[in-house]
């Protein structure tokens, strides 16, 4: 008997990628399954995981760290940019990178014949998967939800029926929601965030309800090295540390949480919940910082820049060479972006209240609105001449607006 074709599938453990592993191996594939820990699990998490890659039947298992590789390829030039994907969903999907890449490494290792996901049809992420799939190998792409959404359009109870029917349970959480969680933060999406009411409280992972905030505030600095951060109240740290510091004690303040309804890739409306602490510190302690240190001009392109970034990286182009040549541009202009940033919150937000570095573009004799080193006149002077051809422009259209000739 011919050896059966080999798989690599993306595996969570959640139901999707449950529901995949059974599948595969009745279409005939020898099915392994790779967990890449972008840090949405701890040890024991990691453990259940496996175990349950085992249950199901996979012929391997194999769990990657990359927490730190979603680090340097995502978070370092997303902070620097500090474009928020329609200016509010802070990219917590990036993290599909780092899988694709581990999945195409894992095939090309155990000569893989096809690679699989657990994607829908009607998502983001099949096209981010897929996409990204194509750039890295030229193996085919499974995708069993989209297979099953040809004969059913209630997807999730149709898999965990199938489940049930093989012997194997389904978490109660993931009958009720679909929850992506990494180092970068969490997203929340069905029942009824799906169906535009208001959240409920069950809705909370990294973040706490109003009722259970601290009482006092809480004030924390953040180092920053040529726009990287690296270190947390003088303590120096590895950025996923960072990130988890910032989201165990941002999160017990409910900062980081959003409901957003954006545009898709697919062309639909989708509407989730998002938690994202440690991020959403990172990126206002970044913007201080750099307000400071940034020329005018380069505070005033840079964001167009960033904004092209994001909308790449949203967009499942990744590996689009166009991102190299923004991210060069970004990292150039982060030259002087060193300091530290003490940043502050009471609840719900942060602010960024002080500033410490010695590269700020800030003349030392000159105190906006109050001292500078020219004097009245040349001020005079300067707003006459600076003005002068939209002081001429907007006489000529008020006049031409009021019939007044003179």
């Amino acid at each position: 008997m011919a050896d059966k074709p080999k798989v690599v599938l993306a595996f969570s453990g959640g139901l999707d990628t449950s529901f995949c592993v059974p599948y595969l191996i009745e279409k005939g594939y020898e099915v392994h399954t790779l967990y890449v820990n972008t840090g949405g699990a701890d040890e024991n998490e990691a453990k259940a995981i496996e175990a349950r890659a085992n249950e199901l039947g996979a012929a391997g298992h194999t769990a990657v760290d990359a927490g730190p590789a979603l680090w340097e390829t995502f978070v370092v030039p997303f902070v620097m940019g500090g474009a928020r994907y329609q200016d509010r969903y802070p990219l917590l999907c990036s993290d599909r990178y780092v899988i694709t890449m581990e999945m195409a490494r894992l095939a090309h290792e155990i000569g893989a014949d096809a690679v699989a996901h657990g994607c829908t049809a009607m998502g983001n992420d099949q096209f981010r998967f897929d996409q990204s799939l194509r750039s890295l190998s030229g193996l085919p792409i499974l995708a069993p939800i989209r297979d099953i959404q040809g004969v059913t359009d209630k997807p999730r109870q149709y898999e965990m029926d199938d489940l049930a029917r093989r012997g194997f349970d389904v978490a109660a959480e993931a009958k009720r929601y679909t929850i992506n969680e990494n180092v970068l933060g969490v997203t929340i999406s069905g029942s009824e965030i799906d169906e535009l009411r208001a959240p409920d409280v069950a809705s909370h992972k990294l973040t706490r309800p109003r009722a259970e905030w601290p009482e006092d505030s809480l004030r924390v600095s953040i180092a920053f090295d040529q726009g990287v951060p690296v270190g947390v109240n003088g303590s120096a740290a590895s950025g996923v540390g960072i990130l988890n510091e910032l989201n165990d004690a941002f999160g017990a303040y409910g900062v980081g949480r959003g409901i957003y309804t954006g545009d898709t890739i697919v062309g639909l409306k989708g509407r989730i919940v998002f938690e994202c602490p440690g991020i959403d510190v990172l990126l206002t302690a970044h913007k201080a910082l750099e307000e400071l240190t940034l020329s005018k001009r380069q505070n005033a392109f840079k964001p167009l820049v960033a904004t092209e970034w994001t909308d790449l990286v949203f967009g499942g182009l990744f590996f689009e060479p166009l991102r190299d040549d923004l991210e060069a541009l970004l990292r150039s202009t982060q030259r002087g972006v060193t300091g530290t940033v003490t940043v502050e919150t009471t609840g719900g937000s942060c602010l960024a209240v002080a500033v410490d570095t010695s590269n700020a573009l800030m003349d030392d004799g000159a105190v906006y609105a109050q001292k500078a080193s020219w004097s009245a006149k040349d001020a005079e002077g300067f707003i006459r001449i600076a003005g002068n051809a939209s002081a001429l422009a907007a006489k000529k259209r008020w006049a031409a607006v009021s019939g007044d000739r003179a």
